[in-house]
């Protein structure tokens, strides 16, 4: 059976120039107005990205514009993630019926680093459960934000994820001092071991950067600078 590291390095050795469909691009400025985000749609539809990201009032807004073949996603009580479990629900409901396909949640960081793991994960089921409830299809990824954590953190923060059901671990918000390193995502791949995929975030503004991470394990991208990436993929790179 193929799996999916055999698919990852097909595509890798084949089709190195093609890394739109990873691409997540977002805009979740506090000041992204109508016209950016009517623009970043565009962009989604243009180059072929695999999906448009936006704050949640402006998922309606996003869908309209993509219309019903196009992905929509959100992020959900970010970048902190210290909304309440009933906020967080509300909020993916509210985000699911307004027509978002992925949600990408922050995951409660100082409850986890206070050693109330337990609780945390009840929350996440919760979100999948109630998630998975309103739509089979929507995508949940958690954000466990690496750069916040210790490696034997980042170890038990991934399983957590594993464990509640979701989709996606994902690396970080973006919003942080930094992005993920490959040394970090290649652990979570080894963590997970196909369970979930995995979806990075923060500074990945080159086509360089970009291919590190894929080959590290990345399945997803979420970035406001994917144009930026794909002009970069004109220099041949060895496949690794």
């Amino acid at each position: 059976m193929e799996t999916t590291t055999t698919r990852r390095k097909v595509l890798l050795e084949y089709n190195m120039e093609n890394v739109t469909h990873y691409l997540d691009f977002a805009n979740h400025h506090q000041d992204a107005t109508i016209g950016q985000i009517k623009e970043l749609c565009q962009k989604v539809v243009e180059y072929g990205f695999h999906a448009a990201f936006v704050n949640p009032c402006y998922v309606k807004l996003a869908r309209e514009e993509l219309g019903p073949i196009g992905v929509v996603g959100t992020a959900v009580s970010f970048p902190l993630g210290q909304d309440t479990k009933d906020t967080k629900i509300a909020s993916c409901v509210e985000a699911v019926q307004d027509g978002a396909d992925e949600l990408d949640l922050c995951m409660n960081v100082g409850l986890f680093k206070s050693g109330k793991e337990d609780e945390v994960l009840v929350e996440m089921k919760e979100i999948v459960s109630r998630v998975k409830e309103l739509s089979s299809k929507a995508i949940v990824k958690f954000i466990i934000e690496t750069e916040l954590l210790t490696t034997e953190q980042i170890k038990k923060a991934s399983e957590l994820v594993v464990e509640s059901g979701a989709d996606f671990v994902k690396t970080n918000s973006g919003m942080g001092k930094r992005g993920p390193t490959v040394d970090e995502v290649e652990l979570i791949n080894k963590v997970v071991g196909g369970r979930a995929k995995i979806k990075v975030a923060g500074g990945i503004d080159t086509y360089e950067k970009a291919i590190a991470l894929i080959r590290a394990g990345a399945d997803r991208i979420g970035t406001s600078h994917a144009i930026e990436i794909i002009s970069g993929n004109d220099n041949e790179i060895e496949p690794g």
